[in-house]
Parts: structure tokens; sequence; C-alpha cells
């Protein structure tokens, strides 16, 4: 059975994409921030591990992935404050990316934002800026690693690793 882990397991995303992957077959672990959060993610089919992504080093995210097939980053900040914006958005996704290759699993899936890219055209005043800003980084980082097989969700497109992509 193929084990999948999803980050941010108490959004939107993946409480609708969880009972997907567990019909079909998979298990699945969610990390969540609040212990509240968990008979939700049961109700949707996975299994909840608290765990706060934020502030934990590759190597405690690597701990974390061992054993699993997949990864799906589905987390994020929920806007507000920068500073958190990029410890989520940018700094944990990378983090778990790298953790990702140290714990040896081979898929990783980012669930990004429509225009996620380098010249988002976001401009700095604004307040989503930092969003766009992290997000750019966190798929360009993950665009370079070669030890994974990736994909990149983000548009109407669906960015495959190698530059393969799903229309």
């Amino acid at each position: 059975m193929t084990k999948v882990l999803i980050i941010g397991g108490h959004g939107k995303i993946a409480l609708l994409l969880a009972p997907l992957l567990k019909e079909s077959g998979r298990e699945v672990t969610s990390v969540i921030r609040h212990a509240h959060q968990a008979e939700a993610v049961a109700a949707a089919g996975a299994l909840a591990v608290v765990h706060d992504v934020e502030h934990s080093s590759v190597a405690e995210l690597a701990e974390l992935f061992t054993g699993q097939d997949a990864i799906i980053w589905s987390a994020g900040a929920g806007g507000g404050d920068p500073e958190r914006t990029y410890a989520v958005d940018r700094d944990a996704a990378i983090a778990s990316m790298d953790a990702a290759v140290e714990a040896g699993v081979r898929r990783y899936i980012m669930v990004s934002y429509l225009g996620a890219r380098p010249d988002h055209g976001v401009p700095p005043e604004s307040s989503f800026f930092a969003y766009a800003e992290a997000k750019a980084a966190a798929d360009a980082h993950l665009r370079s690693i070669t030890a994974l097989a990736w994909a990149d969700f983000g548009s109407r497109r669906a960015h495959l690793g190698g530059g393969n992509r799903l229309d």
C-alpha cells in the first residue's frame, strides 16, 4: 500500500484530497498544527499527526517522513504576517523538500498558486507580496531537486518534474 503524508492536513485541499487518496487504496497521514483538528482529518479518512512544521529542522521532518512514499505540501501560513508567511510558505516548504530527500521519499507534490513564479508581478507594497515571493522561492527550489519525482500544482496546468506538463 502506498503511504502518503499531507502537510497542512486540515486545509481545504487536504480535506478534499484525503478521502480520494484513501478510496484509491492509499494510506494517508495528515500533519496538522492543532489537536482539535484531528476529528475533521479522521473524518476525511486520514491519520492525524500533530507536528509543528514551521519550527522543525530538516532532520526532524525527515524523521516524520521516514517510511512514506510521497509527500504532499498543502500547508500555508494563511496570510497576515509576512515573517510567518516566509517561515511557512518558503522556509518550511523548502525544509520539507530537503527532508523528503534525506528520508528517501521519492515523490513530492507542491500545492502552489496560480501565478507562482519569480516574475509574479505582485507589487512590493501589496499584502500578497510576501506570499508570492515565498511560493516562487519554494517552487524554484523544488524544480532544482533532481532526487525527487515532483509535481507542482499551481495553475490551470500541472507542471511535472522533468519539464513535462499535464494540461
